[in-house]
């Protein structure tokens, strides 16, 4: 069974790591649990991390080790633990790197128009999550995956609802899941502040793991969280990133709550 026919299976998966691969030891670590979670619940985690991230409120902000030493630090992830790999593009021009490393590539939501960007994603042959423009329609994601010819899933991850402010459309989680893909719910970015936190963005990481139970009772496929041992101390978005032993925790409860609403 190829990946995508895995996540299109009807069983629950996750899309998990740290925001940004800040280093190699930090990836080892939270991969090293999630692998462990995997096996002991027979579920398909996907681990996450960006190379680099284009979009930050200031200059100021860390944007990660590059394309080069972060898909390094990818590789080592899945040649050591054997989890599929999810990562962000931002450019088409990256699209050919990542997908040597990347079993999914990732579209950011300010990106989710971005023609160029979406063909050469698809071009890849990898699978192509795209995620939900905070601006967007749910209906009109449609058009988004019409440009990628690729095996696509979408994401929701909140809607801009005034200033550092994001709401999430159960309605329009529902108008997703019926455009043919897997709808992911990325609990973790739909609880944060963008450019909330002076320069930089803020959260509530307390709200992620109940819009995360709700998301599975609109029928979402899978499930998002930006993970951190400390996220205190995280280099980026640390304030709407899960602790990891939150997240270990939560887990078992998630999956059940998913096989009783089936």
């Amino acid at each position: 069974m190829s990946l995508y026919e895995n996540l299109s299976s009807g069983k629950l998966f996750f899309l998990t790591g740290p925001c940004v691969a800040e280093s190699e030891e930090l990836c080892m670590t939270i991969a090293e649990e999630l692998a462990v979670l995997s096996q002991r619940h027979n579920t398909t985690i996907v681990f996450k991390a960006s190379y680099i991230k284009a979009n930050r409120t200031s200059a100021s902000s860390f944007r990660g080790p590059g394309i080069d030493g972060g898909l390094d630090i990818l590789r080592k992830v899945k040649e050591r633990f054997g989890l599929p790999i999810v990562t962000d593009i931002h450019n088409a021009d990256e699209a050919r790197a990542a997908a040597d490393v990347a079993d999914i590539l990732q579209i950011p939501a300010f990106l989710c128009r971005q023609s160029d960007l979406l063909e050469a994603a698809g071009a890849t042959g990898r699978i192509v999550n795209i995620k939900k423009g905070q601006f967007m329609a749910p209906e009109d994601m449609k058009y988004s995956l019409g440009k990628t010819c690729a095996q696509n899933m979408l994401t929701e991850r909140g809607t801009f609802f005034g200033y550092h402010r994001l709401v999430v459309d159960f309605a329009g989680i529902h108008a997703m899941t019926g455009l043919g893909v897997p709808v992911i719910f990325d609990a973790t970015h739909s609880v944060q502040q963008p450019g909330g936190g002076g320069g930089c963005s803020s959260g509530n990481r307390d709200l992620a793991l109940p819009l995360a139970r709700a998301a599975l009772c609109q029928g979402v496929n899978g499930l998002f969280f930006e993970v951190h041992p400390d996220p205190e101390k995280a280099l980026c978005d640390g304030p709407n990133s899960l602790y990891l032993k939150d997240f270990v925790g939560a887990f078992p409860k998630l999956l059940e709550l998913f096989e009783f609403l089936k």
